[in-house]
């Protein structure tokens, strides 16, 4: 069900989108977006509090789970570069919240020439999750209540 909601809302004054009162402002939302799967794979990061594009990465071949994954982590080194350690991170992605738990990335995608530097990116986010100690919350995103994370691309049909 979409929430039909004003931007910004009358009863929020944390941000400038419309965002349910139970999402906490004072967060990045992470999404990628996938042309076919495998495809050409990009992902981006949104303040919740500005509205404004944290980071976007891509387009690059590869799948949207990775694209997930690869956007949670990159939120997360940016936040410990900054100093950033009161925000959460959103993500509508159980698998990559899952992987970035596990330090690891169990993507199916074949290994091949074109997709081997995205392969180095992928290992450069493993390596960072095992040689960091991550505190910063990962909340689901909880979409059929919500409507589209903020940090979507607008795809879908």
């Amino acid at each position: 069900m979409q929430l039909d909601l004003q931007n910004p809302p009358d009863y929020r004054h944390d941000t400038v989108l419309p965002l349910p009162i139970e999402v906490n402002a004072n967060a990045w939302a992470v999404d990628a977006g996938c042309s076919g799967n495998p495809g050409q794979m990009e992902y981006q990061c949104v303040d919740l509090a500005t509205g404004e594009r944290v980071f976007h990465f891509g387009p690059v071949f590869g799948t949207n789970n990775i694209g997930e994954f690869l956007a949670i982590v990159h939120a997360l080194a940016l936040m410990q570069q900054r100093g950033i350690t009161d925000k959460v991170i959103y993500s509508d992605s159980v698998n990559a919240a899952l992987w970035v738990k596990k330090k690891q990335c169990k993507t199916k995608l074949e290994r091949s020439p074109r997709t081997a530097e995205l392969y180095n990116i992928i290992a450069r986010a493993e390596n960072w999750l095992r040689t960091h100690t991550v505190t910063t919350p990962i909340l689901k995103w909880e979409t059929k209540k919500w409507g589209e994370i903020p940090a979507d691309f607008g795809r879908k049909k």
